[in-house]
């Protein structure tokens, strides 16, 4: 393995890059921005040309809410397109607001978007104000006894799962304000309590212990997010950096190329794969994943060291050539 290569190797991807335990940080750069909410740099590009964001080199937490709330609504597979139409009628119909992406609380319930607005909820195209069941819940309520004992234990469940998710929202509401990873753990892990099968709760907690320096429990976390979904890139990434972290070099890159295999656009892994195969001697295999990153990365402070290593290894084959 290469000397220097632990130190270049792109960190765990997930809500943490560092734990200050000073006063909250009050803003973040881009490439901070994409560790502390996961995001690719592309995914910011994008935003910005459909006019949700606006192009910053410093983020605040308000931005930081606009932009998890845009994350939300792609995972959900809600199109640009309707987005630029809600947050174009919710300024028409509301008063006062003006960005709505960091002013009100958008969701989607998979059929149509809503905003909570004053304590109700408001179908965000038509305005309509939306009651608080549904046929779901009507149906309950009609119910005949019998199925009453199957929809309390139903009911309860729900209910942890909605206390597991409030736990882990207040986990990464204190990432992002920079609390110290103790009171972020404790969080993380009342969540867990609630919900121990949601491989995201896994992650960041792998992670809070990785920036602690705790490999063991990283991993252990890290693997169990994976147990519960094997196709979680982001959980092989990480625990390819605990492994590179312990220079177990062969385990990183098969974790790393795990991950590539789930997610072949995942930039981080082509940049520490590359690393790991230029410290072994593999200039061909470390040039094509140098090349794949600056396709997927191309500007920042990373691509400019992905350039300086791609012009190394030419300079050395130039000079073992001749």
């Amino acid at each position: 393995m290469a000397a220097g290569c632990v130190d270049e190797c792109r960190g765990a991807s997930a809500t943490i890059t560092s734990v200050p335990q000073e006063a909250p940080k009050r803003s973040y750069d881009r490439d901070e921005v994409c560790r502390l909410l996961s995001l690719q740099e592309r995914s910011l590009a994008q935003w910005e040309e459909h006019g949700f964001i606006p192009r910053l080199e410093r983020y605040g937490f308000r931005d930081l809410v606009a932009l998890r709330t845009l994350k939300e609504l792609r995972s959900k597979r809600v199109r640009p397109e309707r987005i630029r139409m809600v947050l174009a009628s919710l300024r028409q119909k509301l008063n006062g607001v003006s960005d709505p992406l960091q002013e009100l609380k958008i969701f989607t319930d998979g059929r149509r978007l809503a905003v909570q607005v004053d304590g109700a909820k408001m179908e965000a195209m038509t305005g309509q104000l939306l009651l608080d069941f549904d046929a779901a819940e009507i149906k309950r309520l009609l119910a005949f006894p019998s199925q009453r004992a199957e929809e309390t234990l139903a009911s309860a469940i729900e209910e942890r799962r909605r206390e597991a998710r409030t736990w882990f929202e207040r986990g990464l509401e204190m990432e992002q304000a920079g609390a110290p990873a103790e009171r972020v753990l404790a969080a993380y892990l009342k969540s867990l309590e609630c919900d121990p099968d949601t491989a995201e709760v896994h992650v960041n907690i792998g992670t809070v212990y990785f920036t602690m320096k705790k490999w063991e429990q990283a991993e252990k976390h890290y693997r169990k997010a994976i147990e519960l979904r094997a196709d979680y890139a982001m959980a092989w990434f990480n625990l390819g950096n605990v492994y590179d972290e312990l220079h177990s070099w062969q385990e990183a890159l098969e974790c790393y190329e795990r991950s590539l295999a789930v997610q072949p656009g995942y930039a981080d892994a082509h940049y520490n794969v590359a690393l790991l195969y230029q410290g072994m001697g593999d200039t061909m295999k470390a040039l094509k994943h140098w090349r794949q990153y600056l396709k997927l990365d191309p500007s920042g402070y990373w691509a400019g060291i992905a350039r300086r290593e791609v012009q190394k290894l030419r300079r050395d084959a130039l000079v073992h050539g001749a």
